[in-house]
């Protein structure tokens, strides 16, 4: 079963990868800007998230043969892609597994490093929701502010909610597998491997996904990489400084 996707746009085909516990509809907004100037935009919902298959399996390397069949499925023989956070890892997996599909990377806050599990209490707090008793959005708001403090976190988590049926919400990712499987996102590259394509990094100058003692490592893996900070953000760069974002990637990938 092939991922979910929206596309717009004609032209160099690029493929954006949202990050844990996203979807598509993140990159409503930045997708029909580089559809604008001249990219065949594929949006995906990766496996567990959004609107795409459910799984019990779910680690790095069955989302990187999901990113590769459905690059078969639609005729796509070298793509750019863009991948923020857990989408960044896949990327970096798919670079190393498929170098000769790739023809540019943009990797957004995240390293090829291991990342210990850290959403323990997003996790917490979604897994808190109790949909059998019908909660309205207000009230699913309300529990997930017991557990998630920070206001723009809640509101990219309550993008997922969807009604099921009148009354009854839901997440559409797929909660239970995620909450199970949590350690694989933190997966390192494997030792040793390399790609030797071009690649741009960019973090949020506020987060600490990338810190200055991972540049090495980042080299080491993708020796043609450019790492740059979008000043004014943290890991959710995109959202939080767009222009920035939307002006690097671009002058990146229509170089």
């Amino acid at each position: 079963m092939s991922l979910y996707s929206r596309i717009e746009g004609s032209g160099k085909p690029l493929l954006i990868i949202h990050g844990f516990l996203g979807m598509s509809d993140n990159w409503k907004t930045l997708g029909g800007q580089y559809a604008e100037r001249g990219f065949e935009v594929h949006a995906l919902d990766m496996r567990n998230h959004g609107r795409s298959l459910q799984s019990d399996e779910f680690n790095y390397d069955v989302m990187v043969q999901d990113l590769y069949d459905y690059c078969k499925e639609h005729n796509l023989e070298k793509v750019d892609i863009i991948g923020h956070s857990m989408g960044g890892k896949i990327s970096m997996f798919f670079a190393m597994a498929h170098p000769e599909m790739l023809e540019k990377l943009v990797v957004a806050d995240i390293g090829p490093k291991y990342y210990r599990p850290h959403h323990q209490d997003i996790l917490a707090g979604l897994n808190a929701v109790d949909f059998s008793v019908k909660p309205s959005r207000s009230d699913v708001e309300e529990i997930l502010q017991h557990y998630i403090p920070d206001f723009g976190t809640r509101q990219f988590l309550m993008k997922s909610l969807y009604w099921v049926e009148s009354g009854q919400l839901a997440f559409r990712f797929n909660l239970k597998v995620l909450t199970e499987k949590i350690d694989n996102i933190g997966a390192a590259l494997p030792e040793g491997s390399v790609y030797d394509g071009p690649v741009l990094f960019l973090r949020g100058d506020k987060s600490d996904y990338i810190k200055d003692q991972d540049f090495e490592t980042i080299h080491n893996h993708f020796p043609k990489a450019m790492i740059k900070d979008i000043k004014n953000s943290g890991h959710w760069l995109h959202a939080e400084n767009p222009k920035d974002f939307v002006a690097e990637t671009l002058a990146f990938l229509t170089a």
